[in-house]
């Protein structure tokens, strides 16, 4: 994975490996105006919920300004961590991996920092697990629910 550090909406910044602390990373790129990004974010904050302090770290990396997210966060409140770029050719996704730029897109790290795993498109209910399964064990320590 690239080396990363980005503001959080606050515009503290956040270093995505060090907010792993060696634990696989969920990496899911979004934008307020991105509809199919919005539907699948209960999905998402329901399985960072789920991974407990051992499990595979979510972070939201919002492509969008910090006004629209503080807003959109106020409407659609999630519990998992969110970082900012802006859009772009050289945007954070684009470096890790998404060169069409289309939201949503997310990347799975392993805890070594090796990209395991990408996936342009929304995740439907259920299928977060199942993707991250498919790379195990290679992702390191995943919680599924019961």
């Amino acid at each position: 994975m690239p080396a990363l550090v980005l503001p959080d909406p606050h515009g503290k910044s956040v270093d995505l490996a060090q907010l792993a602390g060696g634990r696989p990373l969920l990496i899911n790129a979004w934008a307020s105006w991105c509809g199919p990004c919005v539907k699948e974010m209960p999905e998402l904050d329901r399985f960072a919920a789920a991974q407990g302090a051992r499990g595979v770290q979510v972070v939201g990396l919002a492509l969008d300004s910090a006004q629209n997210v503080q807003q959109f966060l106020q409407r659609v409140p999630v519990r998992y961590a969110l970082v900012l770029d802006t859009p772009g050719p050289a945007d954070a996704s684009v470096r890790l991996g998404n060169r069409a730029g289309v939201l949503p897109y997310s990347v799975l790290v392993g805890a070594d920092g090796r990209i395991l795993r990408q996936k342009v498109g929304p995740f439907a209910d259920g299928e977060i697990e199942r993707w991250i399964g498919a790379a195990a064990p290679a992702a390191g320590q995943i919680q599924t629910r019961d």
